[in-house]
């Protein structure tokens, strides 16, 4: 993970900061957001201004706060990338507050997805002036690429959590924002749950993780999809609950000629981590069985 530079708080702003957080002001019933000085790491919330189709399924879960008025603050880095930093974000009224997770994608300084293109095939540009600045890489082209990952990854979210795929809730989309469900570790409260690359789970945990992951799996099939970069760094171990992670490069197993290759390398990965922590499976086994799925 890359170094950050020191905040103006002297502090480095990973995920220990989120535990370091900046004293606020005092919200008693009669405060009103409006008389608050916002600091640099605060915003009045972008919810009013997303549309229909940039906020999340129907019902939204108690965790989403709607109020116009709320504030929302960045705490700390909880991940750096090529392609995107995720922040982790209060947003908060009077007696009211969320943790939510807002993945940036860049622009100006966006490093491409390496061999992008194995994920973007079978993908359409509407906009005739859009497909040509992405072609001549200038700096327009690169915000329209920064926003086409992240509507990727907006679109993607929606259509797993509705399938029933253990994602985190999309909360909202803003141009190269992502906002979404917050994963926290039930045995640590406030910190994110780790990813399954850090774990070492006991038998009856791992045995859940693997049903988990085999329903998730074939519920993308099922869909049209393979993850196309499915690790143990993209699978998050939240108690005994498995979540995946980072899906803006999930792939049309129909419309991508390099897709099932994908999916054969992401049942490999699984199937290696697994196989290493004591549970026997059978990469081509897994990969059999989701092309199966997947017709």
């Amino acid at each position: 993970m890359k170094k950050h530079p020191p905040t103006r708080h002297g502090e480095n702003p990973g995920t220990e900061s989120i535990r370091r957080r900046q004293p606020r002001p005092d919200r008693g019933a009669d405060w009103n957001m409006l008389d608050v000085g916002l600091a640099v790491n605060q915003r009045f919330s972008t919810w009013p201004d997303a549309g229909k189709l940039m906020r999340g399924p129907r019902p939204y879960p108690e965790f989403v706060i709607e109020d116009a008025a709320a504030i929302d603050t960045d705490l700390g880095v909880l991940k750096t990338g090529k392609e995107a930093d995720v922040i982790l974000l209060e947003r908060a009224v009077p007696g009211n507050r969320a943790l939510l997770a807002s993945k940036r994608y860049r622009s100006e300084t966006l490093r491409l997805f390496h061999r992008s293109a194995a994920y973007t095939e079978g993908r359409s540009v509407r906009r005739s002036r859009d497909a040509r600045a992405l072609e001549k890489g200038s700096g327009f082209g690169r915000s329209v690429e920064a926003a086409g990952w992240a509507a990727s990854e907006w679109t993607c979210l929606r259509q797993c959590f509705e399938a029933g795929v253990p994602v985190p809730y999309p909360v909202q989309l803003d141009g190269t924002e992502v906002l979404m469900e917050f994963i926290g570790d039930p045995e640590h409260p406030g910190i994110a749950a780790p990813r399954l690359q850090q774990l070492h789970p006991a038998p009856d945990r791992l045995e859940g993780y693997w049903r988990q992951l085999l329903r998730a799996m074939e519920a993308m099939a099922r869909l049209g999809y393979a993850h196309g970069d499915l690790s143990p760094y993209n699978v998050l171990g939240a108690g005994d609950r498995l979540v995946i992670i980072d899906l803006p490069q999930m792939v049309d197993l129909a419309g991508n000629s390099g897709a099932m290759e994908l999916l054969k390398r992401d049942c490999a990965n699984m199937c290696h981590w697994f196989t290493a922590h004591g549970h026997d499976a059978d990469p081509e086994e897994l990969f059999s069985t989701m092309a199966a799925a997947a017709r």
